[in-house]
């Protein structure tokens, strides 16, 4: 799977590469978007919400953004806020990368993308949840779901599932009106994300099927006609 994993590496560097381009262009509401939040309170909602769906493909401070969510609208409904904008930043991802799927399957040959399948079946979901609080590998993650077997309504569930803490700590954090407390609930964030995805682990290794001796056949004629019964594949 040379090749999928080339171009995980590739979208990885061009988000990237936008990210240090919008950094020396130094555009003042995607470097520091408080200043235009703390208006009208509609205003400030639309404005949020906007920047964290463009978060999809353009760098924004996120946390700066849930923090002033928190500050604004309180806990619940700012982190309710966030957690939509931070879901349909994902929707956004998924969506690029289904709309690629033509430009993935030129670049990513046959037997390389059904393995690939294989491995985003398995882990993609848990990738997702795992890599939201995580700026560029959260989008990365995204767009690669895009071209995979991951259904529309379980990349929802995941960004959801992945996307509530953070949504949470930064609003927290907003309520106790402290802009430079936004370290703490990132790292908080990173670390639940690490519980989520130790769990996660877990979870498929109790869900794998059991490997045992082959059932012994009843009777020398059913031993000599029948045939071996056939173990389930274990990983």
């Amino acid at each position: 799977m040379k090749r999928f994993y080339m171009l995980c590496a590739a979208i990885l560097a061009l988000f990237l590469g936008i990210f240090l381009t919008v950094e020396m262009v130094g555009i003042p509401l995607l470097q520091n978007p408080l200043p235009s939040l703390r208006g009208h309170p509609v205003a400030a909602a639309a404005i949020g919400f906007s920047l964290l769906v463009a978060d999809a493909v353009i760098p924004i401070p996120a946390s700066l953004v849930m923090i002033a969510h928190g500050a604004i609208f309180g806990l619940v409904g700012g982190a309710l806020l966030s957690l939509v904008g931070s879901v349909c930043s994902a929707v956004v991802g998924f969506g690029i990368g289904r709309a690629g799927e033509k430009y993935y399957a030129r670049i990513v040959r046959a037997e390389e993308r059904e393995g690939a399948d294989r491995l985003l079946e398995r882990w993609g979901t848990l990738a997702v949840v795992v890599t939201r609080p995580i700026p560029l590998l959260a989008e990365t993650v995204a767009v690669m779901a895009g071209v995979s077997g991951v259904r529309w309504k379980t990349l929802v569930m995941s960004a959801a599932i992945g996307g509530l803490p953070s949504a949470l700590l930064y609003a927290w954090a907003g309520t106790a009106g402290r802009v430079d407390m936004g370290v703490w609930p990132f790292a908080a964030a990173i670390l639940v994300a690490g519980v989520l995805f130790v769990a996660g682990r877990l979870f498929a290794i109790l869900m794998q099927p059991q490997c045992g001796p082959d059932s012994p056949a009843v009777g020398d004629e059913a031993a000599t006609s029948s045939p071996p019964p056939v173990r389930p594949i274990c990983e």
